[in-house]
């Protein structure tokens, strides 16, 4: 445990290249044209010169100011008094159109001043962007919506991918680490409602170290996770953003994000990421993800025109 005011110097594994590069410089010009967020940016993600350099961004609805205030996290918080962009699903399928992707990733701040926690507009924007971008698959990260299971149930209607959402950290240390509307085991209600509205969409979540969690709780989090049919899982090392925020603990080396991974794949997650850059957006593990979907959706269709077939055959006979 680190002696209060002290910081824990940053072990050579965590040395990353500050962002730079015509890629990026064309990225964050198209954002700010459109008036659109990333969080990116506003949460200090280490890896931010890899997935601009390579075309990708993570969008953040809903505006740049949060209504609540994690220990952990870089985003302004402040009241944002109702204020929505309606036009922002539009503005998001025009950027995404530009930069020709086939997967994105949505999140968003969290709005405890709107009625339903803005379900709606991420419904849309889902909406929007698969009118316009069939081929293109959408991952969203939302927040827990308050546990309004309407409002869980607007996005999941809106069939994204892939639905996400962080519990962030162990148990125990939830008081500590993230703001007091925002209970663990709300979160994992978030993703077993997830499941019983839609046993279809694959439900991700996510998890930093570094917070003084014990091996045991990590484990017992993953248990959990699984219980209410978590099927993706990240894991990565917290950074301190600011003095202000809470500090690291500890700074868990490769080998043991690795173990974990392993044990995370024993317990039965489709897949799992871990690694000291990790994050819940995770360039590295999109292409996995991506190729899984699509994999799996064409083995679905391949059964149903089978199943046409092997009926017409019948039917003949």
């Amino acid at each position: 445990m680190p002696t209060k005011g002290v910081s824990l110097k940053k072990p050579n594994w965590l040395k990353t290249r500050p962002p730079a590069g015509d890629r990026y410089r064309h990225i964050k010009a198209n954002l700010r044209s459109h008036g659109l967020h990333t969080v990116c940016e506003e949460a200090r993600c280490p890896n931010l010169h890899e997935c601009w350099g390579g075309g990708t961004a993570t969008i953040m609805l809903l505006g740049g100011v949060c209504t609540r205030g994690c220990r952990f996290c870089a985003v302004t918080s402040g009241h944002p008094r109702g204020w929505l962009d309606p036009l922002e699903p539009w503005k998001v399928a025009r950027v995404l159109e530009e930069w020709n992707l086939d997967y994105v990733v949505l999140t968003s701040v969290a709005r405890d001043d709107l009625p339903d926690g803005g379900a709606a507009h991420f419904a849309r924007t889902v909406h929007v962007i698969k009118q316009r971008i069939p081929r293109m698959l959408v991952e969203v990260l939302i927040p827990d919506f308050q546990g309004d299971r309407e409002a869980l149930r607007e996005v999941v209607e809106a069939r994204p991918d892939v639905i996400g959402h962080n519990v962030e950290t162990v148990e125990r240390l939830t008081p500590k680490v993230r703001d007091r509307r925002a209970h663990y085991e709300q979160s994992l209600q978030v993703l077993k409602a997830v499941k019983e509205l839609d046993p279809t969409r694959y439900t991700k979540s996510s998890l930093m170290l570094g917070l003084g969690e014990t091996e045991g709780e990590v484990l017992q989090t993953m248990k959990d996770l699984r219980a209410v049919g978590v099927d993706f899982l990240t894991l990565g090392q917290y950074l301190q953003p600011t003095k202000k925020h809470l500090p690291v603990e500890r700074y868990l080396p490769p080998e043991e994000f690795e173990r974990y991974r392993r044990m995370g794949e024993e317990l039965g997650f489709l897949y799992v990421a871990a690694g000291p850059l990790v994050r819940s957006s995770y360039r590295a593990g999109e292409f996995f993800l991506r190729s899984l979907i699509r994999g799996r959706a064409q083995a679905r269709e391949r059964e149903r025109k089978g199943g046409r077939e092997a009926h017409g055959q019948e039917h003949k006979s």
